[in-house]
């Protein structure tokens, strides 16, 4: 194993650890990510540049003399000063031991951890690639979008953005996990306006390297909506049929796998609480839909295979204490039924009884089980109704029903006997995911989609659209 860079930083990190504290287990992890940015507005390319952001996260796992063990978790940014050799680092080294040392004192101050148990011990060799530099990208990765964009500027009146990003990820444990891979991914997100009308249109595509973005089909998608705006019609609020799009869907989904955490459905402090338990099993549609995270899905290159959880925070769905354990596919939903819950490994031995496991929270995730309608057939099979492009500003408003609010943006169209004939006004909604699969009535192909509300957080997404017989548009907004 070479003295340098960021793999060398985990050992050091781990030796320093075993010295100041033999007792306590410890999981260093290493993040690196190169990121390249493109941004333009009024048909203009106005800024691009690359950047570069290391971090360190050491989570040191102590026994404490009271009983039981705490986790403290200290981050920092690493520069480069700290991944030379330890024997001409010092100064280096000896950050590195303040670093341990606010993490020994962090754990004995936070008491006993409800989600302690052992660190995981490995499932395969240290990689081979473990002592590797860090995955790169830089502003030629546009290149291609760039000049599409420029010829586009010419008819158009566009704004946007686009984000490459490549992160590396080290983790080592005291268990002996030597875990390193490379994830790269990006998206790109388009509005068009007409100054004639008003109208705003919003479309994004994520990406894996932008080799594989239709640029052209979702410029002429846009274009096409601008066209529907030129005829405008009020609509006052109320309980409408709807189609969702992917985009709509995948913000709704995201939020609910984000929900199902099974401690507070346990302790009936959830939406999927029930008396005596929880409401796993539960039917909640006849539509054989499942949502699920899986690191071997198809469609989504650049997941580790046989991943593993690496995090510097616990909470009811995940644990420092489970750095290093593999990863698998969880079907929080399963045919229609409340499939499974999240669980750290702590929780899961606790309700074992309940037929808890470990379940991870998901990298991507995938609604399936609809049919192979596309969102224009199910528009052409509506007599009277609304299309949505996207939604924002969700927020939750009952815990215990998964309540949500919102409004959605850049585009409500009416639909009239299996056409799109105008535009129609921006609303707040009120509504649950829980409830849109309940009453569901039609869910069509799946396919790969950007989020617009959760797109910094989570972009490895693939839904279907979806028809609701009676969306809630609680008022109107007055957002473009």
């Amino acid at each position: 194993m070479t003295t340098t860079g960021p793999a060398a930083l985990v050992e050091r990190t781990l030796a320093i650890a075993g010295r100041v504290r033999p007792d306590a287990g410890a999981a260093v992890l290493v993040r690196e990510t190169s990121e390249a940015v493109l941004r333009w507005a009024n048909s203009t390319m106005t800024t691009n540049g690359a950047t570069t952001d290391r971090t360190v996260g050491i989570v040191l796992l102590v026994p404490l003399p009271t009983g039981g063990t705490g986790a403290g978790v200290v981050r920092l940014s690493a520069p480069d000063r700290l991944l030379g050799p330890s024997d001409d680092h010092a100064a280096a080294d000896a950050a590195l031991e303040q670093a341990v040392r606010e993490a020994v004192v962090a754990a004995e101050r936070s008491g006993p951890a409800r989600d302690a148990a052992e660190l995981p011990p490995p499932t395969r060799p240290a990689d081979a690639d473990f002592d590797a530099g860090a995955g790169e990208t830089s502003a030629g990765v546009f290149t291609g979008l760039a000049a599409a964009l420029g010829d586009s500027f010419a008819t158009d009146r566009s704004a946007g953005f686009a984000d490459h990003h490549v992160t590396t990820t080290w983790l080592g444990t005291t268990a002996g996990v030597r875990r390193r891979w490379v994830s790269p991914g990006g998206a790109v997100e388009i509005n068009l306006k007409d100054p004639s009308t008003g109208s705003s249109v919003w479309g994004g595509q994520s990406t894996r390297d932008f080799t594989d973005l239709d640029l052209p089909g979702l410029l002429g998608d846009l274009r096409g909506r601008l066209a529907w705006g030129r005829r405008r019609v009020a609509l006052v609020p109320g309980r409408y049929e709807t189609i969702l799009p992917p985009s709509a869907v995948s913000d709704f989904m995201i939020y609910l796998a984000w929900s199902m955490g099974g401690r507070p459905a346990q302790e009936g402090r959830s939406a999927l609480s029930r008396a005596g338990g929880t409401r796993v099993g539960e039917q909640l549609t006849t539509l054989p839909l499942t949502l699920a995270g899986d690191p071997d899905a198809p469609g989504f290159p650049g997941l580790v295979h046989e991943p593993v959880l690496a995090t510097t925070s616990s909470g009811d769905e995940v644990s420092v204490f489970d750095n290093g354990a593999a990863t698998r596919r969880v079907e929080w939903l399963r045919e229609g039924r409340v499939g499974e819950l999240a669980y750290p490994r702590a929780a899961a031995a606790e309700f074992a009884d309940d037929g808890a496991r470990f379940a991870p929270p998901s990298e991507n995730l995938l609604l399936t089980g609809g049919s192979d309608a596309t969102l224009g057939d199910m528009v052409a099979s509506t007599r009277r109704g609304l299309l949505l492009t996207c939604l924002w500003y969700m927020r939750e408003v009952d815990p215990e029903t998964m309540l949500l609010t919102g409004l959605t943006r850049d585009g409500v169209y009416l639909v009239e006997d299996g056409e799109v004939t105008a535009e129609v006004n921006n609303f707040r909604f009120n509504e649950s995911p829980l409830d849109l699969v309940r009453r569901a009535t039609e869910a069509g192909r799946t396919e790969r989609t950007l989020p617009r509300e959760w797109k910094d957080w989570f972009t490895l997404a693939a839904m279907p659209p979806l028809r609701i017989p009676d969306f809630n548009m609680s008022s109107v907004s007055q957002a473009s």
